[in-house]
């Protein structure tokens, strides 16, 4: 016992010394980019906002294919036609992530006989109602938390399967910081990282299979218009 110790004690400065190297190399050397070439990539709230600039970032990067989910098609179908014109090909389906009975399985039905496999899932669907607790109203309060926090549930439980199946996949949460004036939102999100964080955790030993979660700050897209920070 004495000296298993001893040696982690002797082996902790090398392994100081390697990590700090590591971070150093790390930031002189950038990181090579994962090839997107042959992924079909899956947003949901894709029609605008962070969705629309994420599927921008998808094309440019050379993903396979652009599926977006969302609730208004005339976003959908803007930023579908934009991404074409990029030369990505990109389909869009009308589809509430947090209404699971009537909309969500029939949809991830019909996106696997149209597109094919998802390989890599963004969960960026998000309401936000912008009022305080004593303000709020209650089917407001429910109808964040169906989308924000349960919808991820669903979607990662329709994809995760056949991802664990391939050995191939990425799971990738949008999530934001506390935000005043937002308190529906800010306890969706606070659910939804402790989701990522347990995820995460149980792909640990699942090999090609990973997850992501994304902390960004407050953003200026409309969906936060009029709120303001400290």
């Amino acid at each position: 016992m004495v000296w298993k110790w001893l040696g982690a004690l002797l082996l902790f400065p090398v392994r100081m010394v390697y990590l700090v190297v590591k971070a150093a190399v790390c930031m002189v050397l950038p990181p090579k980019l994962r090839d997107l070439s042959g992924e079909n990539v899956l947003i949901t709230g894709g029609g605008r906002g962070i969705g629309r600039h994420l599927a921008r970032e998808f094309a440019k990067r050379g993903a396979r294919k652009i599926i977006l989910w969302g609730r208004t098609e005339k976003c959908l179908k803007e930023t579908t036609e934009e991404i074409r014109m990029m030369g990505t090909e990109c389909h869009y389906f009308i589809c509430d992530v947090g209404n699971r009975e009537e909309k969500l399985v029939v949809t991830s039905h019909l996106l696997f006989l149209q597109v094919g496999d998802i390989t890599i899932l963004v969960n960026n669907a998000a309401v936000v109602h912008g009022k305080s607790l004593m303000d709020s109203d209650d089917d407001a309060l429910l109808k964040s938390q169906h989308i924000n926090t349960l919808g991820q549930f669903w979607t990662t439980k329709a994809f995760l399967p056949r991802m664990l199946e391939l050995q191939n996949g990425h799971i990738v949460r949008l999530n934001l910081t506390a935000t005043p004036g937002a308190i529906d939102y800010c306890t969706s999100k606070a659910s939804s990282f402790a989701f990522m964080e347990s995820l995460t955790l149980g792909l640990l030993d699942c090999p090609g299979v990973n997850a992501t979660t994304v902390l960004s700050f407050h953003t200026s897209k409309e969906m936060f218009q009029g709120m303001r920070i400290r």
